[in-house]
C-alpha cells in the first residue's frame, strides 16, 4: 500500500463522513434556514473531498474530466439553491425570527407576501 492508496481512502473517508453528517443534520434540524445549511455545505464539501480521492485513483485516465466537471457543477449550483430556499423560506415566513439579528430583506420590501402575482 502506497502513500497515494492512504491518501485517496483518508479524502472518501472524510468526505463520506461528511456527507453522512449532513444527512442527518437535514433529517434533525428544526427549521428550514438550519436544514438548508446542512444540505449544502457540509455536502458540497464532502462530494469534493470523494471526488478528490476518486480523481487520484484515477489518475491519468480521461475520467478525471468528468470528475472536476461534477465538481464544478456542484460549486456553481449549490450556493445559488441555497440562496434561492432561503429566499423562499423568508417570504413563506418559515424563518425563526429570533434567529435574525438583523432582517435585510425587510429593507428592500419583501415582507414576506408575493406582491408580484
Amino acid at each position: 500500500m502506497n502513500i497515494l492508496d492512504i491518501v485517496t481512502a483518508v479524502l472518501i473517508l472524510a468526505g463520506s463522513t461528511l456527507a453522512l453528517t449532513a444527512a442527518i443534520g437535514v433529517v434533525r434540524f428544526g427549521d428550514t434556514m438550519s436544514r438548508m445549511h446542512s444540505a449544502t455545505k457540509p455536502q458540497v464539501l464532502g462530494l469534493l473531498l470523494v471526488l478528490a480521492g476518486a480523481a487520484i485513483r484515477l489518475r491519468g485516465h480521461t475520467d478525471i474530466g468528468m470528475v472536476i466537471l461534477t465538481g464544478m457543477f456542484t460549486l456553481i449550483t449549490a450556493p445559488v439553491i441555497a440562496n434561492r430556499v432561503g429566499q423562499l423560506a423568508y417570504r413563506e415566513q418559515r424563518n425563526r425570527e429570533n434567529l435574525l439579528t438583523r432582517d435585510e430583506m425587510a429593507e428592500f420590501g419583501e415582507t414576506g407576501t408575493d406582491d408580484q402575482n
